[in-house]
């Protein structure tokens, strides 16, 4: 009987520690984590963006357009604030922001509309199929709407959060503030790679 309770309550630990880990993020976790797709698109620095260029950083990994005016602006001024909060620890944390506007978002574009936000933020674009093929790995959805004087895309607005390993760890849904990137920024740093 007490090997028994010992084998149960080993289990239960277990099971609590795994919650914990789990728990500890605020945002959605993939449980297991998962390798981040890895792409190769023109990045806003005159270069190319590989995500795996950063592996030894945490990924905070979004998509959007320079023209939106509602969410983009506001997750973009989020991570950067969150970023300013981190203060050193900032350099082990990258913001990839790849758009889902390949009419629009060249590279100079994203460069200038990023920089508003944050002179570190890399943006990722390239032609059509090349931004169809990454969304479809991060499952981004993306449709373009007509309007009166243009048009408006309606897309997919959550941030992926990459580890220093390039494992999708979590999921933070439009809506979160700047406390919660920070916090969840603070224990993937924490991790080794």
């Amino acid at each position: 009987m007490p090997r028994f309770l010992g084998c149960c309550l080993a289990l239960l630990c277990s099971i609590a520690l795994q919650a914990a880990d789990n728990a500890a993020l605020v945002a959605g976790v993939f449980t297991p984590p998962r390798v981040a797709p890895d792409f190769q698109l023109r990045g806003s620095d005159g270069g190319t963006l590989q995500l795996s260029h950063y592996h030894g950083k945490v990924v905070l990994l979004a998509f959007g357009y320079s023209s939106c005016r509602e969410v983009c602006p506001v997750t973009l001024a989020i991570l950067a604030h969150a970023r300013s909060k981190l203060g050193a620890a900032a350099a082990d944390v990258q913001v990839v922001y790849v758009t889902v506007d390949p009419e629009r978002d060249d590279v100079a574009r994203m460069h200038q509309f990023l920089a508003l936000f944050d002179h570190s933020f890399i943006g990722g674009s390239g032609n059509p199929a090349e931004l169809a093929a990454v969304r479809k790995q991060y499952g981004i959805s993306a449709m373009r709407h007509d309007t009166v004087d243009g048009y408006v895309i309606a897309h997919s607005s959550f941030v992926y959060l990459i580890d220093r390993r390039g494992m999708l760890r979590a999921l933070m849904p439009f809506g979160h503030g700047v406390d919660d990137f920070v916090h969840d920024a603070k224990l993937l740093l924490q991790e080794r790679s």
